[in-house]
């Protein structure tokens, strides 16, 4: 009933691997699925899917269709298809991605961009409305991310005139 999660993927499925003790500095180029549970320094550019396991560190500019990171990941990365971060991954960098899913316990620290879905009410505005969203459900007035409460931190926009929130 339950799909066991984990990331041991059988070896014949498996097109390249960085094994725990091996570290690579440079290109990769791919098509098939690629393991990394070793240390890697560069850019990776696959057509297939990649996972980074436990004990897998890549500071790197990543491209490929799915990406699984359970390991560390740092730099510039994008996803095709769907970007996982399991419950041991620690990620900081520029993130991009169509399908985004975060297990409790991951740790992911920058910027993501995702591709805007039709169908999920959202609106992107232009820039002259630089910084505000409108939320389903929530009366679609626009929030400022920009305004500051007296706290620091984002606050509501209100009307002065008639003391409404906008």
């Amino acid at each position: 009933m339950f799909k066991k999660d984990n990331l041991e993927t059988p070896p014949d499925k498996i097109d390249t691997i960085i094994g725990k003790e091996s570290s690579f500095s440079g290109r990769i180029t791919g098509k098939g699925l690629i393991r990394i549970d070793g240390t890697v320094d560069g850019e990776i550019v696959n057509k297939g899917d990649l996972i980074i396991g436990e004990s897998g560190k890549l500071d790197a500019d990543l491209k490929a269709r799915n990406i699984t990171i359970a390991g560390q990941y740092s730099g510039v990365l994008e996803a095709e298809g769907k970007l996982e971060l399991k419950k041991t991954a620690s990620a900081v960098g520029v993130f991009k991605a169509n399908d985004l899913l975060i297990e409790e316990g991951a740790v992911i620290s920058g910027n993501m961009e995702m591709k805007l879905k039709e169908g999920t009410g959202l609106k992107l505005k232009d820039a002259s409305q630089k910084g505000k969203t409108e939320q389903p459900g929530w009366n679609n007035k626009p929030i400022d991310t920009e305004a500051k409460d007296r706290s620091g931190g984002p606050g509501i926009v209100s009307d002065s005139a008639s003391g409404d929130n906008v």
